[in-house]
């Protein structure tokens, strides 16, 4: 390949690499709540308040530190309630993740004209600062694309092994997958259900809004209007693709990761309406879901609510 070649390619997997980090995040979480038996459609909203969140925290603080704290809590306080609605009162989940979505489109976009007016250029924020690893960064090619890259996509990447040993090689990832499979068993054993399904809808929460903070903090350092854009879904779809495995989970997210970076650099090579790229990774979605969806085998009682005492 010629130096241009190679130097694209390098941009273009760095770019993807990037990107695919908010997706794999919320498909973390989204995995954990369906391994559990509770489909959480409302990742998109919790993204959304994630980012919204750390976007004011480090804007008053001018910490980006205290701006990923603050996203986080936001998540998590909303995917608590979530958890509440579907868990322990028994509403419908679909319906709940549906408000969750709208809800938080809602809020996030009043108090940010509220807070910051209606302004031609979008405050800027502190984001996180790519961190590079010593020596493997050096290494030619791959070193730039792995290893120079902000604390959270090292963090994500991280979580994948360490989500698979605790989901596969531990006992609360065995009662929490049999919540999803079959909790009319977690129930004789003694053990609550309720109380599993709530510690993944608080890891749902907590990897959600991590997904908005290094969309917000990560990459853009800036808020905007449903700048989630999706992605919410996408990370459900990824979460099927993968087949509801931490591995599988990352290899679905770099694939839609790369679909736009990719898009994003066809916009500049090509004289095509803008808008015929941006539709790239949807397409790309609905063909996944079409071609994999129906062959991916789901946790038995995923999407069922589990009332002790009923048959």
């Amino acid at each position: 390949m010629s130096g241009l070649e190679t130097s694209f390619l390098a941009d273009l997997l760095t770019a993807s690499l990037r990107m695919s980090i908010p997706i794999l995040l919320a498909a973390l979480g989204g995995m954990l709540s369906e391994r559990s038996g509770v489909v959480n459609i409302g990742i998109e909203g919790m993204m959304l308040f994630g980012a919204f969140w750390s976007v004011i925290g480090a804007f008053y603080t001018k910490s980006v530190v205290m701006g990923l704290i603050l996203g986080v809590v936001g998540g998590l306080v909303l995917n608590l309630f979530f958890g509440i609605l579907t868990n322990k009162l028994h509403a419908s989940q679909i319906v709940a993740g549906i408000a969750i979505n709208i809800f938080s489109l809602g809020v996030t976009s009043y108090f940010f004209r509220i807070i910051f007016g209606i302004t031609a250029v979008p405050q800027s924020v502190p984001t996180l600062k790519p961190v590079s690893i010593p020596l493997l960064s050096q290494i030619p090619f791959l070193g730039p694309t792995l290893f120079h890259q902000n604390m959270l996509v090292y963090a994500a990447l991280l979580m994948v092994p360490v989500v698979h040993l605790i989901l596969f090689h531990t006992s609360w990832g065995l009662r929490v997958r049999a919540c999803g499979e079959y909790p009319r068993a977690v129930d004789s054993a003694g053990l609550s259900v309720f109380r599993y399904r709530m510690h993944t809808a608080m890891l749902c929460g907590i990897f959600a809004s991590l997904g908005g903070v290094s969309l917000a903090l990560g990459n853009l350092g800036i808020f905007g209007d449903n700048m989630t854009a999706g992605r919410g879904f996408i990370a459900l779809a990824a979460v099927v693709f993968g087949k509801w495995t931490p591995v599988g989970v990352l290899a679905a997210s770099l694939f839609f990761g790369l679909a736009d970076a990719f898009q994003l650099r066809m916009q500049s090579a090509l004289a095509l309406p803008f808008q015929f790229f941006l539709m790239i990774p949807y397409v790309l979605t609905l063909i996944v879901l079409v071609g994999f969806g129906g062959k991916a085998v789901q946790p038995a009682s995923n999407g069922t609510p589990y009332i002790k005492g009923e048959r």
